[in-house]
């Protein structure tokens, strides 16, 4: 095997590793933001939920980390869902309003 010819196949070699190292940064890169985005979102709610438990879109909007925070609100019965909105840029987050069980369930006019 020539010098020229072994060259070019641990060059082809080398660039068909690129995308799976890309992949796997990104893979681990998405991993971490949904984990600052659940333990954002279920430190916020901890005020108005006993044990919040979060739901997290997987990969969210553009600019902003989506979740779900449910659980039993503090001193009352039954079961809310706020909206939990995380600013990629920030990461800080907002959560929406308590959303009760028959809202969530009501049907669109």
């Amino acid at each position: 095997m020539s010098f020229h010819h072994r060259t070019a196949v641990i060059a082809l070699l080398a660039l068909g590793l690129l995308p799976s190292v890309a992949t796997a940064s990104s893979d681990d890169a998405w991993a971490a933001m949904r984990a600052d985005v659940s333990a954002k979102c279920l430190k916020a709610a901890a005020g108005s939920i006993d044990k919040p438990k979060a739901v997290v879109d997987p990969f969210g909007s553009e600019s902003f980390g989506l979740a779900l925070v449910s659980g039993k609100p503090k001193g009352a019965k039954g079961k809310i869902t706020q909206i939990c909105v995380y600013n990629k840029q920030t990461k800080t987050v907002e959560l929406g309003g308590e959303l009760t069980e028959a809202m969530l369930k009501a049907k669109a006019k």
